[in-house]
């Protein structure tokens, strides 16, 4: 049997210093002994990257802002959901069926990763749920739409501050499904069974988030940020009974499952993803 080739798989952004990824994808890599790193990578441009992705060795890519846009450049292919999303957060090195050269292929995991934890946290909750907001109108936010059009949820809608951006969003998705745009909290006056924020936890005070918000008896919170653990979003949540929270954390691990069996078509090790993870936090 020939010997595994080193490659070198990498997380492209910016402010991604604090990133838990490497120790996830590296314990997945640990666990089948391959000879494969994984390193943050910061850039100005997508441009920077090119001779990353065109090298021998490169074996893939988790993509987070602000390159999740500009990235499908060097995208061979993108699957339907990414092309729905209109966002790619993950790099697939794959041989073309005709040449046999490597190929990359840009899918997104952010909204397989929300669903499958909304599911596993609030299935009784998604069963009767109506109505979904989504706070934020980044590349995240598009992955978060984009699962609550997956689960069913009729009635979305979206704040952001920049109105112009939640419209161009909802614009984008017209097609697909209606997104109501609201420019404050404030303005939601319809019950939302299911939250999800997308800005940065730093942003953000509990002040920020009306109680109102969370006057149906039961519903679920995510906040897609994860420094801290627990947000402001998710604190004014949590002190509502009934009322299911998940944490970025928690979305993280979804979305990186999900990239780990694309990268190595092998089973992704979950518990010993996790554990590496909740090790590495005590350190």
């Amino acid at each position: 049997m020939p010997a595994i080739q080193p490659k070198k798989f990498y997380i492209f952004g910016q402010g991604i210093s604090f990133s838990m990824s490497p120790i996830i994808h590296g314990a997945a890599f640990n666990h089948y002994s391959l000879p494969y790193t994984y390193e943050i990578l910061q850039t100005e441009t997508v441009e920077e990257l090119s001779p990353l992705i065109s090298s021998s060795d490169f074996g893939g890519a988790s993509v987070t802002m602000p390159h999740k846009l500009e990235i499908s450049k060097y995208c061979k292919s993108i699957s339907s959901h990414a092309q729905k999303i209109g966002a790619v957060n993950t790099l697939i090195v794959s041989p073309d069926s005709d040449s046999g050269q490597p190929r990359i292929i840009g899918d997104n995991t952010d909204w397989s990763g929300l669903v499958a934890c909304l599911k596993s946290k609030g299935a009784g909750v998604i069963e009767n749920a109506k109505t979904g907001l989504v706070i934020g109108a980044g590349g995240a936010s598009r992955a978060a739409l984009y699962a609550l059009y997956q689960l069913g949820i009729k009635n979305i809608l979206i704040v952001n501050r920049t109105r112009s951006k939640a419209i161009k969003i909802s614009e984008d998705y017209a097609a697909l499904f209606k997104i109501t745009v609201l420019s404050t909290l404030v303005e939601v006056t319809q019950r939302p069974d299911i939250i999800i924020g997308t800005i940065p936890a730093d942003k953000t005070s509990q002040a920020y988030f009306p109680d109102k918000l969370f006057a149906k008896e039961v519903g679920i919170c995510v906040d897609m940020a994860y420094k801290p653990r627990e947000t402001p979003l998710l604190k004014v949540a949590k002190r509502r009974e009934g009322w299911v929270i998940v944490t970025g954390v928690e979305v993280l691990l979804e979305q990186a499952f999900v990239q780990s069996e694309l990268w190595l078509s092998l089973p992704a090790p979950k518990l010993f993803m996790i554990e590496e993870l909740e090790k590495a936090d005590k350190d």
